[in-house]
């Protein structure tokens, strides 16, 4: 499966563009809509030069599409496009390494319709210990439209 229109636009919406780099809350250098990685793979810094809203979107549909891949890897039942677009989003967020030893990935591929699904997007929300507004928010987001016909 891929993203498609509404699943890039939730996930700059959560993201937010900034053209210059900042430290996310959990203090990783973050450039455009949330890209801790340039396209060819290198580190954000925080003495990288500023980008344009159109770089950055570039950037970001780029390496959002591999994070779409990869969770398409790891997906063994069959998705409709909202449980696609949360499930990316998320990723995006957490990283494909914290995806993949989820136990939100387990229980989509044991059956796509658990209800335990919505929980499992909502255990995500903290940077350490430090439960987040804005991650709160987002979880909430992913796991209604996970459920969304």
């Amino acid at each position: 499966m891929k993203l498609n229109n509404k699943g890039y636009q939730i996930i700059c919406e959560f993201e937010g563009f900034s053209s210059e780099p900042y430290l996310c809350p959990a203090k990783i250098a973050t450039i455009g809509f949330g890209n801790t990685f340039y396209g060819d793979g290198r580190k954000v810094t925080m003495i990288d030069e500023p980008i344009t809203r159109v770089e950055a979107f570039d950037m970001f549909k780029d390496i959002a599409d591999k994070f779409a891949k990869r969770v398409s890897d790891c997906v063994t039942s069959p998705l409709n496009q909202n449980q696609f677009n949360s499930l990316v989003s998320f990723t995006y967020n957490v990283g494909v390494a914290n995806f993949m030893n989820s136990t939100l990935l387990k229980r989509v591929n044991a059956n796509h319709n658990d209800p335990d699904i919505k929980t499992q997007f909502l255990r995500w929300d903290k940077v350490g210990t430090k439960k987040l507004k804005g991650l709160t928010k987002r979880r909430i987001y992913e796991a209604d439209n996970y459920f969304a016909e």
